[in-house]
């Protein structure tokens, strides 16, 4: 009874003009097709990362602890199984976020020590591995800003009416996007000092 009544109800709202089961589907397609995307510049930075730390290790081996770091959180990253389902458990996609932003930090850190290393900076290894890093960050903003924007739409579509009908009666939710983990770090006017005394 329970069945042949949701079938009803979808059947009706299906039967609505502007209904938005199509409008759903394509959102929910360029939501996997973007989140796809991120998930391949995120790798290909994960890909770049041995041969930077290797690169670094042969300059600056006492930077043993910098260079754990990386490599650690490397691990970390490739140890959640970044999969299209990810995006349907804000849990996992906070996980996956957290652990993204931790290797952004160490990579951070590990191109501040290189600043302190003439010769490495002058090495051309370094320099191609710091250009191509450079280029995937790049990439890696733009891949996740489409993700955005299609989570948006897909948000969008998902609670307005009449296609918030639809999406009830097909089991459609909203879905998590990125946020940022220092929001109200970041929310604050920078103290600015130029240690100018006056006289």
């Amino acid at each position: 009874m329970k069945t042949a009544s949701m079938l009803f109800a979808a059947a009706l709202v299906l039967s609505l003009p502007g209904c938005g089961y199509n409008t759903l589907q394509s959102t929910d397609e360029q939501i996997k097709s973007a989140w796809s995307e991120v998930l391949n510049q995120y790798q290909r930075r994960a890909d770049l990362v041995p041969n930077l730390v290797a690169t670094v290790q042969g300059f600056a081996n006492q930077e043993k602890e910098v260079l754990t770091r990386v490599t650690e959180a490397r691990a970390r990253v490739g140890a959640i199984q970044a999969t299209p389902e990810l995006v349907e458990n804000p849990e996992a996609f906070a996980k996956f976020q957290a652990a993204q932003g931790e290797l952004s930090g160490a990579l951070s850190r590990l191109l501040v020590v290189a600043e302190n290393y003439p010769q490495l900076k002058s090495d051309a290894n370094f320099r191609d591995l710091q250009a191509q890093l450079e280029g995937t960050e790049n990439r890696i903003a733009v891949a996740r800003n489409r993700y955005i924007k299609a989570v948006q739409e897909y948000n969008v579509t998902v609670r307005s009416f009449p296609s918030n009908l639809t999406a009830m009666a097909f089991g459609y939710k909203t879905k998590a996007n990125f946020a940022v983990e220092n929001e109200r770090e970041i929310s604050k006017a920078p103290k600015v000092d130029f240690g100018q005394k006056t006289k």
